[in-house]
């Protein structure tokens, strides 16, 4: 097959992106097929995958993020994705997993892998997904949402989008009503932790709600639990092995991700069979219930007593060597190479 590999973009995950896209490219272009990369924040400049894992990055500096509307249609419109049978998606977060690239794909009339636009968007919207959770039965901890700062300076679009939000400025509410310290704040609509902080007491919840509101216009302010930190990749319609996330520093932070010997991993997870079973009843579940396809990643955590929480639904988890989703392939005996491969091969039919 003919791909282009979408990755980088401009959102505040494109460092981890550009790692994703130039491993996802070798591994294809070691397959055999005919692979492109293409940075939608620079336009229709496609590059060969061993060029970019020689650069540092794609055309040199990315481009500032008020040029990504105009360069990611070039880059949809342009020649490599338009001559090519599959578009690879490997953007994290930003207009690259929300729906907004999945759309002008969607327009284009190109294939492409990962989810839909309605499913992308209702995964990036933590407080929707969590939502349809409750409703299909996916336990996960209480939360409230309250607005947030309008990052940039943007505007915001009004009324809270539903009934029990909050206005801005009922952070304490917020509190109160989930029963008190610790809680965690994060932006509503970002992956990879990015602006998440884990609030102990009354002194710390102004700064994180500044902090997650510079990054979204609502801040979910969730109930802090002690657990363990549990994923699972779903391949399909199949649930992969269930991976364990043991962050040295306690907290499955930006930093405890992408920062080789941070964390501890283990799969398959250390947990009984029947935990096993509901994690990936669960994730199975949630997956469906979003309208996800292809492949995702479910995480979880899973409380004192050995109860699942889910937390989020990844649509395009990342395809780093620190990456859970090969983790959890490779656990179940599917090689990198063969797993973008059935990525690309789903999203061809």
């Amino acid at each position: 097959m003919r791909i282009a590999v979408l990755y980088g973009g401009t959102s505040p995950e494109r460092d981890v992106s550009l790692v994703s896209g130039r491993a996802v490219a070798l591994a294809l272009a070691d397959r055999g097929h005919d692979v492109l990369l293409v940075d939608p924040a620079i336009g229709d400049r496609p590059v060969g995958p061993a060029e970019a894992v020689a650069a540092a990055g794609i055309g040199g500096e990315p481009a500032p993020p008020a040029a990504e509307r105009g360069a990611a249609i070039e880059a949809v419109t342009g020649g490599a994705v338009s001559s090519a049978d599959v578009v690879f998606l490997t953007l994290h977060g930003g207009s690259g997993e929300d729906g907004t690239v999945q759309g002008l794909l969607e327009m284009a009339g190109k294939r492409y892998t990962g989810s839909g636009v309605l499913a992308s968007a209702l995964a990036m919207d933590k407080r929707a997904a969590k939502a349809i959770f409750e409703i299909v039965g996916v336990p996960t901890p209480p939360w409230r949402v309250i607005a947030g700062a309008v990052p940039g300076g943007g505007r915001s679009h009004g009324a809270p989008r539903f009934p029990d939000d909050l206005a801005r400025g009922s952070a304490d509410e917020a509190v109160a009503d989930l029963g008190g310290f610790p809680v965690v704040v994060k932006p509503n609509d970002q992956g990879s932790t990015v602006g998440l902080t884990v609030v102990g007491g009354p002194s710390g919840l102004a700064p994180a709600v500044e902090l997650a509101g510079s990054y979204s216009t609502r801040v979910l302010i969730e109930r802090y639990v002690a657990g363990r930190e549990m994923t699972v990749a779903v391949l399909s319609d199949e649930a992969l092995p269930v991976v364990e996330i043991t962050p040295k520093s306690g907290l499955y932070d930006y930093e405890a991700k992408y920062t080789k010997g941070a964390s501890d991993y283990r799969c398959p997870a250390d947990v009984p069979a029947e935990t096993a079973s509901a994690l990936a009843r669960h994730a199975r579940t949630a997956f469906a219930a979003l309208g996800c396809r292809d492949y995702a990643r479910v995480d979880f955590l899973l409380a004192p007593g050995g109860d699942p929480l889910c937390l989020e639904v990844n649509t395009l988890p990342g395809m780093t060597e620190l990456s859970l989703v090969p983790m959890a392939a490779a656990a179940a005996g599917i090689g990198f190479g063969e797993l973008v491969e059935r990525i690309a091969e789903l999203a061809h039919r």
